[in-house]
């Protein structure tokens, strides 16, 4: 029944206003009104996309919610950062002075969402 459905993810954010902003431009994504207030989509790539939704008592997850895979964790580090993104700093993984985990696997860079929510740049060739 569902081997065929378009599945799709989502999270929530404390103010939807900001986290739009930030999606649009800062990261450089489109957003999408959906029929109920309180609700966007953040569209990816490949026609896939995200729901976004207001809550009140949002409290951002623990873990990476969203990974964008690139073809250059270094570049798209400078470029984003270079719009003003933040990368998170970490001792496991270790992150190097600029954010990027080097070892045990691809290049990741961690970065934060206005909510609080943790997204990465993902190398893959």
């Amino acid at each position: 029944m569902l081997t065929h459905s378009p599945a799709f993810s989502g999270f929530s954010v404390n103010d939807l206003d900001a986290a739009r902003r930030f999606y649009e431009e800062t990261l450089g994504l489109r957003t999408s009104d959906m029929e109920m207030d309180g609700l966007c989509r953040l569209e990816l790539g490949g026609g896939g996309y995200v729901l976004v939704y207001a809550k009140a008592d949002h409290t951002p997850a623990t873990f990476t919610v969203l990974n964008f895979p690139v073809p250059d964790v270094e570049k798209a580090v400078d470029e984003l950062a270079s719009r003003g993104v933040r990368f998170e700093r970490y001792e496991n993984p270790p992150t190097d002075e600029k954010g990027i985990a080097r070892a045990g696997g691809p290049l990741i860079a961690w970065f934060t969402d206005p909510a609080g929510n943790v997204f990465s740049v993902l190398e893959q060739g």
